[in-house]
């Protein structure tokens, strides 16, 4: 998994609250089992008509925003089923962060999993990055892990708090096969010492 030092990215805006995990990736692509190409299906019934073409009323379809890493959105974000494509998509399709006021707990859980930080902000403050963001197309945010702040050029900043495991997690890229080979010298030598018939050594086929 890809560590989260410090991001700077373009934000895009989703001024939209209770966003479900059926609107981030709709249930008719959950087929693959593969954990990439998802992103072409991102916020699919938001981003084109019915004939397969672009929506000029969806906000990640205008030109300013394309490009754009870091996304902010209204509260409970994530919410509906326990789906880990949601994330899955967004990391696909090139986010790296999230920022809103709140996140449905699974969701949270989920994208820390997958190498996204999501940030709980104040909702003044997301107010604000989205009303900025639709100002001015393209503007930038730098989210800080390890200062735990998010700021721009212009002299916005704002800090958050984050849970100290999943912060250690995501500054080193570790997932939870990433964890538990922190501790592969030790398994090794673990298993060197059971007998070899707990090991299946010279067990019959």
């Amino acid at each position: 998994m890809e560590p989260f030092v410090r991001h700077t990215g373009i934000v895009a805006p989703l001024d939209r609250a209770n966003v479900d995990t059926d609107q981030i990736i709709p249930k008719q692509f959950l087929k693959r089992v593969e954990r990439t190409g998802f992103g072409e299906f991102l916020f699919f019934d938001w981003r084109y008509h019915e004939d397969g073409s672009l929506s000029p009323e969806f906000e990640l379809n205008a030109p300013g925003y394309q490009g754009a890493t870091i996304l902010a959105a209204g509260k409970n974000f994530g919410s509906g089923s326990s789906r880990e494509h949601a994330p899955w998509a967004l990391l696909d399709y090139g986010f790296r962060a999230i920022l809103a006021p709140s996140f449905a707990d699974i969701f949270y859980n989920n994208c820390f999993k997958n190498g996204i930080l999501p940030v709980v902000l104040p909702e003044d403050a997301v107010a604000q990055i989205i009303e900025r963001a639709q100002r001015h197309p393209g503007c930038q945010l730098t989210v800080d892990l390890e200062a735990q702040t998010v700021n721009d050029s212009e002299g916005f900043s704002v800090a958050f708090e984050i849970d100290p495991f999943r912060r250690h997690c995501l500054l080193n890229g570790l997932d939870d096969i990433g964890l538990t080979l922190q501790y592969e010298e030790a398994i090794r030598v673990y298993e060197s010492r059971r007998p070899a018939w707990k090991r299946g050594v010279g067990a019959k086929a």
